[in-house]
């Protein structure tokens, strides 16, 4: 007969003093071993790690082949970033930019940024410098500027030629 607190088909609980060490787990010969047949196992190296101090290859680095010696540490490797001093900016650009832009307060200034535009974007052609951006904008934004200010002055002399053509009028019906 069962103990009627143990529910049934459950294994009776081992009862051993406290401190008493776990009875010893059965021991089964390994049944494959993958270095016995010269086989490497899985997760192990292909190769043993260099010894301690030596240099390390850098990531992606390539290795020269199977046979040739390694390069000196330090000596260059093909492949390496080179350095590339950025080309310098046209100065004649940054004025055509700026001069353009003046344009907007002192209309004769739009004009004289609207050239510098165009000799600087000559010289950059030639000597390969930055700034061509800054100069074709210094020549759109003169010779907008240039055309809005020609416009202005053409509409003021029509409005002051209009203006005298009326009071002149007026003044030859009076008389």
């Amino acid at each position: 007969m069962t103990d009627p607190q143990q529910p049934s088909g459950l294994p009776e609980p081992n009862w051993q003093k406290p401190g008493s060490p776990p009875p010893p787990a059965p021991a089964y010969p390994p049944s494959y071993d993958p270095t016995a047949y010269g086989q490497q196992g899985y997760g192990q190296p292909a190769e043993p790690p260099p010894a301690y101090g030596q240099p390390q290859p850098a990531y992606g680095q390539p290795q020269a082949p199977y046979g040739q010696p390694q390069p000196a540490y330090g000596q260059p490797v093909y492949g390496q970033p080179v350095y590339v001093q950025p080309r310098p900016t046209n100065g004649m650009a940054i004025a055509a930019l700026v001069c353009s832009l003046a344009g907007l307060l002192i209309f004769i200034s739009a004009p004289v940024g609207a050239i510098l535009g165009h000799v600087a974007r000559k010289q950059i052609r030639q000597t390969g410098e930055q700034g061509d951006g800054m100069a074709l904008a210094g020549i759109i934004v003169g010779w907008i500027l240039t055309g809005l200010g020609v416009c202005a002055c053409a509409g003021y002399i029509a409005v002051l030629v209009a203006l005298g053509s009326a009071g002149a009028a007026s003044v030859g019906t009076h008389g």
